[in-house]
C-alpha cells in the first residue's frame, strides 16, 4: 500500500500551542544586558564576525543592532515552500523595523551561490541561505559561523561543530499528480508506462538543484541503488526520457493548474502546498503519494553569507528560524524540523500537527555530505548523457 498525504497534513493546531514554544530560556535570552543605544552602535565589521548573540550583549542587543540595519535579504524562498510565506510574514511582524527583500523565490541552491559571488559586498547580496548539502559543501568559503541560542537542541550530526551550517528541515521525496488526468502511481516503475507519456517533471537540473537531485536519489533507492550508488537513479531517468515521459518544463503552481505538468516528483511539503491545502491558488485535484519502501529525505542547511550586507539581521533571522515558533511552522507544512526530537522532549512541538503527519519514517535515507558530493560527481558526468 502507498501512503497519501492529504489536506490534513498541513492543518495547524491552535495558536496556543505555538505560544507554548516560548521557553524560560528564550525569555531569559531576551533580557540581554546591552541597551538599544549601545547595540545599534556596534560596528558592522564586528557584527559580521559575531559567532553568537552574546557578542551583542544578548538577544536584546542583537535585536537593536538588526533594527539599526533595518533590512534583510533572503533568497530562493517561495511562499509555498515549507511555509516560508508565513515565516517571512511572522519575522516582519515580530521585528517591524526590519524589511525583508525576498530574491529569486523560484531559484535553486546553485542560484544562491551565484548571487553571493556576483553581488560580492554589495547591498543586494543575500544575507542568509537555505541551501542543499552538496552545493553548500562545495562553497563553504562563502559562509561564516554563528551559533543560535538553541544550538544544543540541534543534533550533533545535524550541524557543523563551529557553526558554519546547520540543518533546518526535511521533507520526503514524493510524487504529486493530477487525479483528474492520471491514475495514482503505486511504484516508480509505473511512471515508465504510456499513461504518463509527456507528463512527468522534476524541479530543474539535478546538477544544480538539490530538489531535482533528490528525485534522482529516490529513483536510485527504488531501483536497486543506494545512497552510495545513485547510478540506477540516473539510468531510470534515462529510461523515462527515452519513453517520452520526462518533460523539461519547470513545474510550478501555475503549470500544475494549467495541466502542463500533471506529474511532479518533488518534496512532499511542496506537493501538498500545490493541492487543496493551497486554498484558492491550489489545485483541488492535486494529490501526493509517498511510495512504499525506502524514503528519501534531505535536510536543507541554514548558513550566513560572510559578506552579508546586514550581518546583525542575518543572525537575528537564524535565531528566529530556530525558535519553536518557526520549527512548528515547518512542521505544519509537512516538513520535519531539525529540532523535532528536542521539541518533543521539551513539550514545545505542535503535537496535533505531528500526529496528523506522522513520525519521520524509520526507513528514511539522507545522503551524508560525502555521499552527496560523490552523487554530484555522478550527476555531473552522467546526467546530460542519460537524458540526451
Amino acid at each position: 500500500m502507498h501512503s497519501t498525504i492529504t489536506r490534513r497534513t498541513v492543518v495547524r493546531a491552535a495558536s496556543a500551542l505555538a505560544l507554548a514554544g516560548i521557553t524560560a530560556a528564550s525569555l531569559a535570552a531576551c533580557s540581554g544586558t546591552a541597551t538599544a543605544g549601545s547595540a545599534s552602535s556596534i560596528p558592522k565589521a564586528s557584527a559580521a564576525t559575531a559567532t553568537s548573540a552574546e557578542a551583542f550583549g544578548g538577544m536584546k542587543g542583537l535585536v537593536a543592532a538588526a533594527n539599526a540595519e533595518g533590512h534583510l535579504n533572503v533568497i530562493t524562498l517561495p511562499p509555498s515552500w515549507a511555509n516560508y510565506g508565513k515565516i517571512i510574514a511572522g519575522f516582519e511582524k515580530k521585528y517591524p523595523q526590519i524589511k525583508i527583500t525576498s530574491q529569486n523565490p523560484n531559484g535553486s541552491s546553485a542560484d544562491e551561490v551565484a548571487a553571493i559571488k556576483s553581488q560580492g559586498t554589495g547591498s543586494n547580496a543575500p544575507d542568509v541561505v537555505d541551501i542543499g548539502t552538496a552545493v553548500l559543501d562545495a562553497n563553504k568559503d562563502l559562509f561564516t559561523p554563528y551559533k543560535v541560542q538553541t544550538w544544543g537542541d540541534i543534533p550533533t550530526d545535524y550541524k557543523d561543530a563551529d557553526g558554519l551550517w546547520y540543518y533546518d528541515y526535511t521533507g520526503l521525496m514524493s510524487i504529486g499528480y493530477d487525479s483528474s488526468k492520471v491514475k495514482a502511481p503505486t511504484s516508480l516503475a509505473d511512471l515508465l508506462g504510456s499513461d504518463y507519456k509527456g507528463k512527468v517533471a522534476i524541479k530543474g537540473d539535478p546538477t544544480q538543484a538539490n530538489e531535482a537531485a533528490s528525485a534522482v536519489y529516490l529513483a536510485a533507492v527504488q531501483s536497486g541503488g543506494s545512497a552510495d550508488d545513485i547510478q540506477p537513479g540516473v539510468d531510470f531517468f534515462g529510461k523515462l526520457k527515452k519513453a517520452g515521459n520526462l518533460i523539461s518544463v519547470l513545474p510550478t503552481q501555475a503549470t500544475v493548474n494549467s495541466g502542463q505538468t500533471p506529474v511532479v516528483i518533488q518534496w512532499s511539503f511542496n506537493n501538498v502546498a500545490w493541492g487543496a491545502a493551497g486554498g484558492s491558488t491550489g489545485n483541488p485535484n492535486w494529490k501526493t503519494v509517498i511510495l512504499p519502501g525506502t524514503a528519501i529525505g534531505s535536510y536543507y542547511n541554514q548558513s550566513i553569507n560572510k559578506n552579508a550586507p546586514d550581518p546583525a539581521a542575518a543572525r537575528l533571522w537564524e535565531e528566529y528560524i530556530y525558535s519553536p515558533e518557526v520549527q512548528n511552522l515547518y512542521l505544519a507544512a509537512g516538513a520535519y524540523p531539525a529540532q523535532l526530537a528536542a521539541m518533543q522532549k521539551a513539550g514545545t512541538v505542535d503535537s496535533a500537527t505531528l500526529k496528523s503527519i506522522g513520525e519521520p519514517p524509520a526507513n528514511l535515507v539522507q545522503l551524508t555530505a560525502d555521499q552527496a558530493t560523490k552523487a554530484a560527481d555522478v550527476l555531473k558526468s552522467g546526467w546530460s548523457k542519460a537524458i540526451g
